[in-house]
Order: C-alpha cells, then sequence, then structure tokens
C-alpha cells in the first residue's frame, strides 16, 4: 500500500521508461473501451493497471489526486482477474478494469482517512457496500482518492494531504468534494471512479474537468459504510469518461441494502440498455429561475448551444419551474455534529482550520431547526415529481455551475477566511434536496479553456431517461473526447503563503 508521502520513494524514479510510457496510452480509453478489449483478448487487466500506474507516476505529484495508491494489491488483483477471465469466469464490464474510489467509501484493511488527520492511521474492517459491489464485479482497485477534508466543501483545497488541482489548468482548484476522483477520470489516471454528493460533490468536479458525474436517486445506491457529510442528503454515484462508462457502473451499483435505512427498493434495471432508449419523444423542460440568473457568458453561450442541440433531437422543449428548496436543508448542522461531535470533541485541533470553524458552528444547531427541516425535506421528495408531470416534461436541463472554479490560491484565502462572505449562488445543491437523479456532462469551454458542464435532471428513478438523453447530447458532440493538456512537463504552480492561526 503506497500513502502519499511514500509514493514517489516507492514507485522509484520520476520519470517513466519508454516501455511504461508506451503502456500509459491504454490509459486513455474508456472503461467500456477498456471492457472490450479485455473481453476480445486484445488486453490484459495486468496491461491496464500498468498504464495506470505509469501515468500515476508521472501526474500524481502535479494532480494530489490519489491519497492512497494500492499498487502490488492491483497487480495481485489484475492478475487473479486474467485467470478468472481465462478459465471463463468473466464476471461483466468491470471485471479486470481499474477503478479508485473516494477516501470516504470504506475498504476492508485499507486506511481511509476521508482527507482528514482526525482518521490518518484510521484502516475500517469492512467494505462499504458500494466497494463490495465492485468488489463482486471484478474491478480491480487502484487506490483512494483525496477529497475536500470529511467531503465538508465544494474545491477539494481543505484536504490534510494537500489541494487537489484541476488537469485542465493546474492553478486552479477541480471542485468538490470529490475531487480527486474528478482530477483522477480526467487526468487519465483510473478508467472510473466513485464520489459522494451531498450538494454537488459529483457534479460540480465532473462539470470542472470535463468529465460524466452521475448522482442517482436517493437510496438506489447504498451509502452504508461511507463517512456520512449529511446523512438525508448524501448520495454515492460514478465519475467517469463518458455516460456508456456511468451506466456501466450504475448496473453495479444499484441495489437495495437492508442495512442502509436510506435504501429503498427498486425493480432492477438495465441502465446500459436504458440508455440506448430513442429521446426523439422526450419532453424537456427549461427551469431558467434561478438557476440561469448571473451566468458567465461562456457558460451562458455553452447551455443555450446545447439546449439548441437537445431541441433538436427531442419532441419539445419550454420554460418550467421547479419548487423552492427554502427550509429543506436548515436542519444539516445538526447531522454533521451528531456525527462529528465524539470526534470534535478529543481531536477537535487535528480537523483543517475552515472545518474546524464550520463544525464549531454546526454545535449549536437546535433539535427543532432539524425536526422541521426534515418534515419540509420529506414532503419536498414526496412531491417533486409533480413539478415534472404537472408541467408535461420528462426531464430538465439546466447548467451545472454558473460560474468555472477559482485558482487553488484564492479559494484557499476564501476558506482559510473567517471574514463574511456572500453567499454563492449555485445549482447542484437543490437536487440533492429533491433527491431525485441529476447527471453532469461535458457541453463546452471557456475562452480561457476551461470545461462547462451540461445537468440533465429527471423525476425519481428516471435513470434510465436521464442517460439515454445524456448520451445522445454526447454522440452529437465531440467535447468528451477532448484531453486535459496536462504534459510531463506542465509546471505546478508554488502555493501562495497563507496565514494560519
Amino acid at each position: 500500500m503506497l500513502s502519499r508521502r511514500n509514493f514517489a520513494l516507492t514507485m522509484g524514479g520520476a520519470a517513466a521508461s519508454v516501455q511504461a510510457q508506451s503502456l500509459s496510452d491504454s490509459a486513455l480509453l474508456t472503461l467500456s473501451q477498456a471492457a472490450n478489449r479485455i473481453q476480445n483478448k486484445q488486453t490484459t487487466p495486468t496491461a491496464l493497471v500498468e498504464a495506470c500506474l505509469s501515468r500515476i507516476e508521472v501526474y500524481q505529484p502535479k494532480l494530489n489526486a490519489f491519497i492512497t495508491v494500492l499498487k502490488e494489491s492491483a497487480l495481485a488483483q489484475a492478475r487473479q482477474a486474467e485467470i478468472e477471465i481465462r478459465n471463463g469466469q468473466y464476471r461483466g464490464p468491470l471485471h479486470g478494469v481499474p477503478i479508485a474510489l473516494k477516501d470516504n467509501i470504506d475498504t476492508a484493511g485499507i486506511r481511509t482517512t476521508a482527507a482528514s488527520a482526525v482518521f490518518d492511521d484510521r484502516v475500517p474492517t469492512a467494505d462499504a457496500e458500494v466497494a463490495t459491489r465492485l468488489k463482486a464485479a471484478g474491478a480491480i482497485l487502484l487506490g483512494k482518492l483525496n477529497l475536500h477534508e470529511f467531503a465538508f466543501g465544494g474545491t477539494s483545497v481543505t484536504s490534510y494531504f494537500g489541494p487537489v488541482r484541476n488537469p485542465w489548468n493546474l492553478a486552479r482548484h477541480p471542485g468538490g468534494s470529490s475531487g480527486g476522483s474528478a482530477a483522477a477520470v480526467s487526468g487519465d489516471l483510473c478508467f472510473g471512479a466513485l464520489g459522494t454528493d451531498t450538494g454537488g460533490s459529483i457534479r460540480t468536479p465532473a462539470s470542472y474537468c470535463s468529465i460524466v458525474g452521475f448522482k442517482p436517486t436517493y437510496g438506489l445506491v447504498s451509502i452504508r459504510g461511507i463517512v456520512p457529510l449529511v446523512f438525508s442528503l448524501d448520495h454515492c454515484g460514478p465519475m467517469t469518461k463518458t455516460v456508456e462508462d456511468a451506466a456501466i457502473m450504475l448496473n453495479v451499483l444499484a441495489g437495495y441494502d437492508r442495512l442502509d435505512i436510506a435504501s429503498v427498493q427498486h425493480p432492477r434495471e438495465d441502465y446500459v440498455a436504458a440508455m440506448r432508449q430513442p429521446v426523439k419523444q422526450l419532453r424537456i423542460g427549461i427551469p431558467r429561475a434561478p438557476y440561469f440568473d448571473l451566468l458567465d457568458e461562456d457558460v451562458a453561450k455553452s447551455v443555450e448551444a446545447a439546449i439548441s442541440s437537445i431541441s433538436g433531437m427531442t419532441a419539445s422543449i419550454k420554460d418550467v419551474t421547479l419548487p423552492s428548496v427554502r427550509g429543506a436543508r436548515s436542519g444539516s448542522g445538526g447531522e454533521i455534529y451528531a456525527y462529528h461531535e465524539e470526534y470534535f470533541g478529543r481531536a477537535g485541533a487535528l480537523y483543517q482550520i475552515p472545518t474546524r470553524r464550520a463544525i464549531t458552528g454546526d454545535k449549536e444547531a437546535k433539535a427543532a431547526d432539524y425536526i422541521r427541516s426534515s418534515w419540509k425535506l420529506q414532503l419536498l421528495r414526496r412531491t417533486i415529481d409533480e413539478a415534472f408531470s404537472s408541467q408535461n416534461v420528462d426531464l430538465m436541463v439546466l447548467p451545472t455551475r454558473r460560474r468555472t472554479p477559482r485558482t487553488v490560491d484564492a479559494a484557499m484565502k476564501r476558506e482559510g477566511s473567517d471574514k463574511p462572505r456572500n453567499p454563492e449562488l449555485e445549482n447542484p445543491g437543490n437536487f440533492n434536496a429533491f433527491g431525485i437523479p441529476a447527471l453532469s456532462l461535458p457541453c463546452g469551454f471557456t475562452s480561457s479553456g476551461m470545461p462547462i458542464g451540461l445537468m440533465i435532471v429527471g423525476p425519481n428513478f428516471s435513470e434510465g431517461k436521464v442517460l439515454a438523453l445524456a448520451h445522445a447530447f454526447e454522440q452529437s458532440t465531440d467535447w468528451h473526447k477532448r484531453k486535459a493538456p496536462i504534459r510531463p512537463d506542465t509546471p505546478v504552480p508554488a502555493l501562495a503563503k497563507i496565514d494560519e492561526e
């Protein structure tokens, strides 16, 4: 097992060999391409693992996407997968494919830190349910990915293991809290990853890093064994290079878990098959207010171009509205403190300063506020599907984020300051309150070359339709085919000196 701190020494050298560099080209494949090559005996799991490790050796020092890299374990898993496949025990399209997990997802015998010194030596004894499902499908675990400490922020710069950087511009952050997951997928360090999403933590980094990020219906994918942020808003989902890759992963992840009190029973679906359904009959809504307010000019242009394209491939498109979530998330501080109370009481000094400051405020949360918020949240989720049916639309489309990411330095300065600041108006968080499926995929770039994301949302358990529209749009563009400009000789900007307490 390789931690971030001893990674460079263990991997042996800063420059990849010629052989390793040629192997690394295989890491540029999508998950579905890699799966097809394994099945057709055009490549092997070992070759794919070695390709990813070759790129990790070069780009991990620049991106800081991983906290732990499981070099020897991944190679051993790959060799075992090859034996199974050779013996006719092929388990499906994830068998032998290297993936990585956000480091707030428990893995038995493997350190799971949530990017915090509080959990620096925490080694779970059991896998999270999602890790169990991926393992059963034959996926190879490459390692654990960096994140915003305890998933408590949207930049991934506040981490005990240092900030994650965006492959499209190393001076900028990748979004959060699943920033390491997005950077690793976008940088071709793995073929797919898991993220968690409480207020946009899958979709924001997906948008900022030009990949696909999918938050399914609340309860469709188990969150048991994942370090919680706000249990009633937490989701887990795939982060991938393409929509098809996300569908492949969701086929494995979705399913009832009776030990997870958030889990819901839902008939099994084939999301890859559903993704291929025609979209010409779909009716699309555009929730302009408030989700299109104060957009960056480049974001507005790209999103409107995407809407125009979608209009040409679907049955109808019109402006619609969504209900307010005001008051439905106001009690989340009580949930946060409920988990952290014990750790904060005995190891409060080990939290990063911004996280410590936020949890100190959550300590004052009132039970009555939480209960009132919970009532509103439950009613909102029970009635949200009516926003679609009453307006005669099947799906809605909107910008994932209204603006592109700050620099790492600016984000660290902002998060390190205790000065009051204006709230940031952003789109993803409302859909955690609604609990409905929401997917972000690439729809363009700014004039400075930063990615822009489009969000497609639907009523409860409409994952198949969301995937179908996303796939149809993706196939009509080449945004997903563009690669981040990071190169082996790309310099890493020095961090500005920031005063600490």
